[in-house]
């Protein structure tokens, strides 16, 4: 679940840019008649309050395989950096694990039926309309399906030995630094599995190993990669648990060959939700080179959560993680891609300012058809000036077609 001082931080971060977008776009009235998803109240009392201990909760216990699943995340191992001369270092990892109780028992239906009605599906028993639910019913359990929170989960690593991840904090998620001693060369991939693999349906975790040197990518994924084009609630809402995810138009090709002539390590940056963690991964491993993916820690138990982090924040959240990957890499060359439909220039330009030399060239997709957003604005000269303040010229690129 999404804490207060989650909720507090995000509104914090919220730019004078997001808060125009989402009163143009109408983003209050439509959070204000979304329906909650589950509630603190699913969650039994002993792990809700004792989840505020973290890591150090005693009254944590093992996933119930009949009960509960975990989510094991991608990552990419790295070696630390000193500041002084020092021996090579050991390989570590960030290991991310999500907590869930499966099967709660909640009718669905009626929320499944309002967000149809939202998105524009016709009313009444055709086959558009139940092929339509059907599609939203499936991309919605991940949000519906209550965190659960002071579980772990033990794994086996590479090296063989087991792990214990968690437990879980009041997000249903754990996270912590890893080391192995094995050896490992640039582009290895390893697999981690639970030890009981039924209580991970999206099966083991990918573990790609980046020398300290070399190339790093970091993307965007809604209209960078991913096709959404709209800036508004209702249109979010149909973009993700209705339409079919579709790349930008020759960005796998631009992708393939930045892959083949770079050979990067990648990184997808995205302000969604964990709880789409499943969704976008297909997406990616589809269409571009794979990679880790970034997402936001918290899990919304509503919608109007859900819209909140994608519009609020966004580009302080990106900061935050872009930062995180200076700290595991920072003698990598990073390249930079993202659109123009929020803040990606800004952030970009933020990050190349503050890590000097780092950041060697920004790609941003000048998007022109999203009918909702003020296309003029977003896309004038004068806003990638201020966004690339002090930034020469030759590293950041405005474009509209890959192909350029």
């Amino acid at each position: 679940m999404q804490t207060a001082l989650d909720r507090a931080r995000q509104l914090l971060q919220e730019t004078r840019g997001d808060r125009r977008t989402r009163t143009e776009e109408g983003f209050q009235p439509t959070e204000r008649t979304l329906p909650r998803l589950s509630s603190p109240w699913d969650i039994p009392w002993t792990q809700n309050v004792s989840s505020y201990l973290g890591s150090r909760n005693p009254l944590a216990g093992p996933v119930d395989p009949k009960t509960e699943s975990v989510w094991l995340f991608d990552t990419t191992a790295y070696r630390p950096i000193h500041p002084y001369p020092h021996s090579q270092q050991p390989w570590q990892a960030d290991f991310r694990a999500a907590f869930f109780k499966r099967g709660t028992g909640r009718d669905v239906s009626k929320i499944v039926a309002d967000i149809a009605d939202k998105v524009g599906l016709k009313k009444g028993s055709g086959e558009e309309r139940e092929q339509g639910e059907k599609t939203i019913a499936e991309r919605l359990q991940p949000f519906v399906d209550v965190v659960a929170p002071a579980r772990w989960v033990e794994v086996k690593l590479p090296d063989g030995k087991a792990k214990r991840l968690g437990p879980g904090g009041r997000s249903g998620t754990s996270q912590q630094i890893i080391s192995t001693s094995s050896e490992h060369k640039d582009g290895d991939t390893v697999e981690t599995h639970a030890v009981n693999e039924v209580v991970t349906p999206h099966g083991p975790m990918t573990t790609r190993f980046a020398d300290p040197e070399g190339w790093l990518v970091i993307s965007d994924i809604d209209d960078t990669i991913k096709i959404t084009l709209t800036s508004s609630p209702i249109g979010i809402l149909r973009t993700t648990f209705l339409s079919n995810p579709t790349p930008i138009t020759s960005m796998p090709a631009f992708y393939s060959h930045i892959h083949s002539f770079l050979n990067p390590t990648w990184f997808y940056l995205s302000a969604s939700p964990y709880n789409l963690y499943p969704f976008l991964r297909t997406f990616i491993h589809a269409n571009y080179p794979k990679g880790t993916i970034l997402l936001r820690d918290a899990s919304w138990m509503d919608l109007s959560g859900f819209l909140k982090g994608l519009t609020q924040g966004t580009e302080a959240y990106k900061r935050e993680r872009m930062e995180k990957v200076h700290h595991m890499l920072p003698k990598r060359r990073v390249l930079c891609v993202g659109d123009s439909t929020q803040s990606d220039p800004e952030a970009y330009g933020d990050i190349y300012r503050k890590y000097r030399g780092w950041v060697k060239k920004i790609f941003i997709r000048k998007v022109t058809d999203v009918a909702e957003m003020n296309v003029q604005e977003k896309n004038t000269q004068e806003r990638f000036e201020k966004a690339f303040k002090d930034i020469p010229k030759d590293v950041w690129q405005v474009f509209e077609d890959p192909n350029e």
